[in-house]
């Protein structure tokens, strides 16, 4: 239980009042020390000091000096009068426990209001630098601006000089083009008028002969005229032989108009398979074929490139969508890929079909298959 301080003293004027509390044998700067405006209190083990004020103080603008093994506390008054003692008469235990409570609410509720005012004056404070950061950034800007403008112009500036001296500096060699010109125009101009001046005086030269010349140039030019006719080309026929088609079957078995139109159909079915599968158009003849893709899938699918795979077996399926070991291996290659609904769906094609495979069997040819099968 702490020791009560009872050698205290104090003095009062009519705005303060001072009381000196000695805490000796301990470190006073260990104490504890809460005041409000009916309550003060000193914890400094194994030492307390407590005191119910007669009548409310500033504690705000109260003051606490602690040195010299002592505690020096100016207290100022709320109403200057002068006090009869220093706490308050007649107080039992259930009213100093409800003073205690009440202080203990106010330092709280001052405490928090503090800390409000602490907080709404740092909100204030950001607000205020933010203001004058962007104020000071907003400066910078208008500034680097201004410099930019007075550099453009600036640049315009020069380089409307630079092409006017260079206008001044074309000006004389464009007259001396021009002059150059001229001269040229009027030299061509001389020598066409020589160029013709020579024509009329070889075209008179030329009359002057042909007339002399007439006679004899009709003697020859009949003789010229029938050579340079060319003879009419001789009658003559010209053999085709095509290869003859080698049908597989024997001739007195063969129907050739049946066999014809069934190619003839097929080549046109093959026509528009292919045209209606763009991917087709740059694959080879032998490419086009179902099992030809289903082997080059199974070689994609052993180097584990199952996305090439999967595109194998999606055009051989586009081409021949009843071969159920296409949609088993394109499973296969799903289910490494982690597709599994995928490869669900096309194990269930690949059963589907084979059930239907299975129902169009003789049941005597399913169970010779069977028993070839399982080796009986």
């Amino acid at each position: 239980m702490p020791l009560q301080v009872s050698d205290y003293s104090w003095q009062q004027t009519k705005v303060a009042v001072f009381i000196s509390v000695p805490l000796r044998g301990v470190c006073v700067r260990d104490a504890d020390v809460f005041c409000t405006e009916n309550y003060l209190k000193v914890n400094c083990p194994p030492f307390l000091f407590e005191v119910f004020l007669y009548a409310p103080i500033d504690d705000e603008s109260s003051k606490a000096k602690i040195g010299n093994d002592a505690i020096v506390f100016t207290l100022y008054k709320k109403e200057a009068a002068m006090w009869e003692t220093l706490s308050m008469s007649g107080v039992d235990k259930e009213m100093m426990q409800r003073i205690r409570e009440k202080s203990i609410l106010q330092a709280q509720e001052r405490a928090k209001e503090v800390t409000e005012a602490k907080a709404a004056a740092r909100r204030e404070d950001q607000k205020y630098a933010l203001n004058v950061m962007m104020k000071i950034e907003e400066e910078e800007r208008k500034k680097i601006e201004h410099m930019k403008e007075n550099e453009r112009i600036k640049a315009t500036k020069e380089l409307e000089a630079w092409k006017e001296h260079q206008r001044k500096a074309e000006q004389p060699k464009g007259i001396q083009r021009e002059e150059k010109l001229h001269q040229q125009e009027k030299q061509i101009e001389e020598e066409k008028k020589k160029i013709k001046h020579k024509s009329l005086t070889r075209n008179s030269a030329s009359r002057n002969l042909a007339t002399k010349g007439r006679s004899s140039e009709n003697i020859f030019f009949d003789k010229l005229k029938e050579d340079s006719i060319p003879a009419p080309r001789s009658v003559g026929s010209i053999k085709i032989n095509f290869t003859p088609r080698v049908f597989p079957t024997a001739l007195r078995e063969s129907q050739v108009a049946e066999e014809e139109e069934w190619l003839h159909k097929q080549a046109e079915a093959r026509r528009a398979m292919n045209t209606d599968i763009p991917e087709l158009y740059d694959l080879k003849e032998e490419e086009k074929n179902p099992e030809w893709l289903k082997d080059k899938g199974n070689k994609l699918f052993a180097t584990e490139n199952y996305l090439a795979a999967i595109n194998a077996y999606n055009l051989a399926i586009r081409l021949n969508n009843k071969i159920p070991v296409l949609y088993l291996n394109r499973a296969a290659c799903h289910l490494k890929l982690k597709n599994l609904h995928k490869a669900i769906e096309d194990s269930s094609k690949a059963y589907r079909i084979m059930k239907l495979h299975l129902r169009l069997i003789h049941p005597t040819k399913l169970y010779k298959m069977m028993l070839r099968r399982f080796g009986i």
